[in-house]
């Protein structure tokens, strides 16, 4: 057997592992039970910096709900275009929506998580719901996301959102975070257990119970991070509390970015944050080059091969292989696709897909260690506010 067979038979194992915990994670991450959870007071809160052309729309959405005993709670971080306004205007036209009281951001702060904090301490509901401006809710969505929370015991449940893209670009990356998602979480495990490292959740939608907010630290606890989706599952389970997940595709969406530029720095500014080490970033660059991009490679070398009449027989075996590998690859990402609506691009372009996340994480290293992490302005964390 040649080097290559050998090194594609570890890439078969890597794929056979990720497509098998694909199979599993499918079928653990259900949908919310139908019957919609009534009675507890919500709060909505949502951290809205220049989100003109959002937030009204996803406060509507949120009013929408057939949850009736809601609260909106907006906090205005310093918007510089017609976002106080359009604020100023929802609040007018509906009770139900209230601006959170601002202050400048102060030093050691990333400014979402301050604006997040400051909106927890304001809040009256017994469940928040943390979101994005840009997120957009269907009617059921609050009532059986706290149906989802009563049946599987949770203080803090969390959804992906189906993530509509317009562009290449987007098609490429943001389906990554299923691929990821589902190909290295052991769900089970998450089920069974509060271990913090088998906790996820997105910052699109964090629902959590005021007890377990307060006692977690809230925002505070991880105050100069740019990913909550991750850091607040594991607090609320270093505080004792059960986190969950449920499946929100029908109940809630969001398009994240817009073109290749928007998508660049969106998934830079936290990407390896979300690893959390050197050592598994690197970890999770070979394995992906191994099985997910190799693979790919062998099988365009072998077909031009044989297309030529110049295909030896170690090419005819790792060909072979690197064949299941690419159709385990390929199999893997239909289903997510199918299942989350994600179309054919991020299917048959998936080697492209996993290059482009992998240069993004590394640049996103490069980012976090030199201090230049920025979004919609800001770079890495608050600094001081002028005395």
């Amino acid at each position: 057997m040649s080097i290559l067979s050998i090194i594609l038979c570890v890439s078969l194992g890597f794929a056979t592992l990720a497509f098998v915990m694909t199979i599993v994670n499918l079928i653990v991450y259900t949908r919310p039970p139908d019957t919609a959870a009534s009675g507890p007071l919500v709060t909505v809160c949502i951290p809205a910096r220049n989100e003109e052309e959002n937030i009204a729309a996803c406060v509507r959405s949120v009013l929408a709900s057939g949850h009736a005993n809601i609260e909106v709670l907006v906090y205005d971080d310093q918007s510089t275009d017609r976002t106080p306004a359009i604020v100023r205007d929802l609040i007018a036209s509906d009770s139900r929506v209230r601006g959170a009281e601002t202050v400048s951001l102060p030093a050691g702060w990333n400014g979402k998580q301050h604006a997040c904090w400051r909106m927890g301490q304001q809040a009256r509901g017994e469940w928040m719901v943390f979101t994005d401006a840009d997120v957009r809710f269907e009617p059921q969505c609050i009532g059986r996301a706290l149906a989802a929370a009563g049946q599987r015991r949770a203080s803090l449940v969390s959804t992906f959102p189906r993530q509509i893209t317009g562009s290449v670009a987007e098609d490429l990356a943001v389906p990554m975070i299923f691929f990821v998602l589902f190909s290295y979480l052991p769900m089970p495990m998450m089920r069974m257990g509060n271990s913090p490292t088998a906790s996820a959740g997105c910052g699109q939608f964090l629902m959590v119970t005021r007890e377990a907010y307060d006692k977690s630290g809230g925002h505070a606890a991880f105050k100069d991070s740019m990913h909550d989706g991750v850091k607040m599952p594991r607090e609320v389970r270093r505080a004792g509390f059960h986190t969950d997940l449920f499946d929100g595709t029908d109940l809630i969406s969001v398009r994240m970015y817009r073109g290749l530029a928007q998508t660049w720095r969106g998934f830079t500014k936290n990407a390896f944050e979300g690893i959390g080490s050197l050592g598994l970033l690197g970890f999770f660059t070979v394995v992906h080059l191994l099985a997910h991009v190799l693979p790919w490679a062998v099988v365009l070398l072998a077909a031009s091969r044989w297309f030529s009449g110049t295909l030896i027989p170690d090419w005819r075996a790792a060909g072979a292989l690197a064949a299941v590998c690419v159709s385990l690859n390929l199999i893997q990402r239909l289903l997510l696709s199918v299942r989350f609506r994600q179309g054919i691009i991020p299917v048959l372009l998936h080697p492209v897909g996993v290059l482009f996340m992998t240069v993004i994480q590394w640049y996103s290293l490069y980012l976090a260690r030199t201090n230049r992490r920025a979004w919609r302005g800001r770079v890495g964390v608050g600094a001081a506010a002028p005395g």
